[in-house]
């Protein structure tokens, strides 16, 4: 929807912010593209993540965010008013009910009985007691400690269960990218498999039926030579370890994997990125989208 030039009032501060003002329905995107045409998309979606936007005072993320008309839109220019950004992790995406974060490698989602070093949660957890003291966060699911990528937490109990209780249909999209050693002829294919943990913790593959949980995984080549692959990876189940237990299974682990069978260690890091997480929002019931960049380390293996 195109905002007619002269139904937009754009007021610029000496304190480098623009002051707009909503005379039209529209999605927050729309309006800031039509507002600021000097901005290019991925520029808004900057801003955004940087928590530079504000709708009658509360900072929005969210680029599909709606607005009503009388509504009123700062942009902040300067990035002094930026919240810092929790070590070992970046906010991607926030809004009242969710926190969609990235993880970095090596670091653990959540505390297990034996470790209870700093976490994705904890991290999360104390940074946003910083802005409010009662505010929580809850797990949703969760990251092997060595995967990077796109992690999911509600803000509330009420979201978690909504969430928890309806995943499999909330959840559009779950997918990753996945370094393999050697090359995959085979361009595309699923897995299904039952997977049991030994005493040991480690996930062990079974190809008869009800032989522990069903894991289905679906993959396919984006990149490849003589000594990787690059694959792109949907989950159609979520099970622990299973997209390494699945790469094992077809002969081609994750690079980095020493626990299911890697020999190479190419870029001192596990091979596996979860990139891409699209859901059903759970309150306002729009769907929701996030896909993060493959890793640059991952490229670079293919670039010579």
């Amino acid at each position: 929807m195109h905002i007619p030039s002269g139904k937009l009032r754009i007021k610029t501060g000496k304190d480098k912010q623009t002051h707009l003002e909503v005379t039209e329905n529209a999605e927050l995107m729309k309006f800031l593209q039509d507002a600021i045409p000097s901005k290019s998309r991925s520029d808004i979606k900057s801003l955004l993540a940087h928590r530079q936007i504000s709708v009658d005072n509360e900072v929005i993320t969210q680029y599909n965010h709606p607005l009503e008309i009388g509504q009123k839109v700062v942009v902040n220019w300067t990035k002094v008013l930026i919240e810092k950004q929790p070590q070992g992790l970046n906010i991607v995406f926030e809004d009242l009910h969710i926190i969609i974060i990235e993880k970095q490698a090596g670091l653990l989602s959540i505390a297990t009985a034996t470790e209870k070093e700093q976490t994705a949660y904890s991290i999360l957890s104390e940074h946003v007691k910083k802005r409010d003291p009662k505010n929580k966060i809850f797990v949703l699911h969760r990251l092997d400690r060595d995967t990077s990528g796109v992690m999911m937490f509600a803000k509330s109990e009420k979201v978690q269960q909504l969430l928890q209780n309806a995943w499999k249909k909330v959840v559009l999209e779950r997918s990753y990218v996945a370094v393999v050693e050697g090359l995959v002829t085979q361009e595309q294919g699923t897995i299904t498999s039952w997977l049991t943990e030994s005493k040991a913790f480690i996930m062990y593959s079974s190809r008869t039926p009800n032989d522990g949980q069903k894991a289905v995984t679906h993959y396919q080549v984006l990149k490849k030579n003589k000594n990787y692959s690059l694959l792109e990876v949907k989950l159609e189940t979520g099970r622990k370890n299973q997209i390494r237990v699945h790469m094992k299974d077809i002969g081609h682990s994750v690079i980095g994997d020493k626990k299911y069978g890697a020999t190479k260690h190419p870029i001192g890091r596990l091979g596996l990125h979860a990139r891409v997480l699209a859901f059903k929002h759970p309150i306002t019931g729009e769907d929701v989208r996030y896909e993060s960049d493959i890793p640059k380390e991952f490229l670079n293996l293919f670039s010579q």
